[in-house]
């Protein structure tokens, strides 16, 4: 009971972390590139530091049984940060985030294709109604600006690539997830740097201020290297579903924090849009009855 308590709390904080990223990123005057870049070498290099002090080993055999999948979805992973952090420079952080959080959505619309998954009627339910909150969401309805519109299409593209990395993720042989999200995070930051550095230059890093860099540090060591510690230490603790539906703090919080903080206006409009897409993606998580 303890551990499980434990997990649940660990859980929990780690969601309260993610959702807070929007709010840090648009605090940071570097590149998205660069931030990605550096998000995937830091957060790899903690992690597998962590492993050591537990005097835990990467599980060689399971690595090189997944290594191109892990190397491409790893890629895209990386991909996806760009996209999204750039999501938060164009739009709110709330309509980036909830952009963002179609790619549960996504996953199930391409199960079929991907997984040979039967398409049930609640998975098409779950498909009309989130497509029905984007409407509002990405504000085609107000007229929208093509800056905020674009903010809407890299946020989409952003889910879309992390939709593509959890079906590749459901296709890989066992794995621990510690070690799978190691490779990851590590593949992200060598195709990152390479491209920041062709990119931006290599002044990219030096030309920030003390306040990006510190913030860059919260977010690779805090955001990436603690939160996903913390979600790994919860996982094989608590059931799928509360793992599942609990992930949907990180968009909630990310939503209030936009409007408290940053003071980004949250319209009728996008808090119904909210409700339609969140609501779906949770319908989607839960189990159906056989």
């Amino acid at each position: 009971m303890n551990r499980s308590r434990s997990a649940l709390r660990n859980l929990i904080l780690s969601m309260l972390i993610f959702g807070t990223i929007g709010i840090v990123r648009r605090a940071i005057a570097l590149p998205s590139a660069a931030i990605a870049a550096a998000r995937g070498l830091v957060g790899a290099a903690f992690l597998f530091a962590l492993q050591r002090l537990r005097k835990e080993r990467l599980d060689r055999a399971a690595v090189r049984a997944n290594l191109a999948p892990l190397l491409v979805s790893g890629a895209l992973m990386g991909i996806n940060w760009i996209a999204l952090f750039e999501a938060y420079r164009y739009t709110t952080v709330a309509v980036a985030t909830l952009c963002y959080y179609m790619a549960p959505v996504l996953v199930i619309a391409l199960s079929p294709l991907a997984l040979r998954e039967r398409l049930t009627a609640r998975k098409c339910l779950c498909l009309l109604l989130a497509v029905a909150g984007m409407v509002p969401v990405s504000g085609v309805l107000d007229g929208g600006g093509a800056g905020s519109l674009s903010g809407v299409l890299l946020g989409l593209l952003a889910a879309s690539l992390y939709a593509a990395v959890v079906l590749i993720n459901k296709r890989l042989k066992p794995i621990p997830a510690a070690d799978r999200t190691i490779l990851q995070l590590l593949a992200a930051g060598a195709v990152l740097l390479p491209y920041t550095l062709l990119v931006d230059g290599p002044g990219a890093f030096a030309a920030a201020d003390g306040r990006s860099i510190a913030l860059l540090a919260v977010v690779c060591i805090v955001h990436t290297g603690l939160a996903y510690a913390l979600y790994f230490g919860s996982v094989a603790f608590l059931p799928a579903h509360t793992l599942a539906l609990l992930s949907y703090i990180d968009p909630v919080v990310a939503v209030l924090l936009s409007a408290l903080l940053l003071r980004e206006p949250i319209t009728l409009r996008t808090a119904v849009g909210a409700v339609l897409i969140l609501g779906a993606a949770v319908l989607g998580e839960l189990p159906e009855n056989k």
